[in-house]
């Protein structure tokens, strides 16, 4: 059995992405630590953003990469990261900024099943450099 997502996306999120990839081409998520924008999922085109050995590659929504930073990753390791929409401004780097709405991480504890089955499961490639450049 495989183990559960470590983050998904609601249907709304995955519409958002959509919207956003017609506009700016492929994207990845990175899940904000608390500065400028709070702990908010940013969304950006690839080869936006540098990521390298400080962050962790969780998995996919919308065929999109997410990231976290390892420190953060510790703290919310036992956590299934759910991205939703919201009505709001988004983070003043992430895409969604300007469009109404904004993305917004939901959160849910793993079950002591599901927290079992992610024990030795890989949190993802930890790529360096800028995902998507050319």
């Amino acid at each position: 059995m495989a183990p559960p997502p470590r983050v998904v996306a609601t249907d709304a999120a995955l519409a958002l992405i959509e919207r956003l990839r017609g506009r700016h081409g492929e994207l990845l998520f990175h899940q904000s630590g608390g500065c400028c924008d709070g702990s908010a999922p940013m969304c950006y085109a690839q080869g936006d953003l540098l990521t390298g050995d400080s962050d962790v590659r969780l998995g996919e929504i919308g065929g999109c990469p997410f990231f976290m930073s390892k420190a953060q990753f510790e703290y919310w390791r036992h956590t299934q990261l759910i991205i939703d929409v919201v009505p709001g401004r988004g983070g003043m780097f992430s895409l969604d900024n300007g469009e109404g709405v904004r993305f917004l991480t939901r959160s849910r504890v793993f079950t002591d099943q599901e927290y079992t089955e992610l024990k030795g499961a890989p949190i993802g490639p930890l790529p360096s450099g800028i995902i998507g450049a050319p």
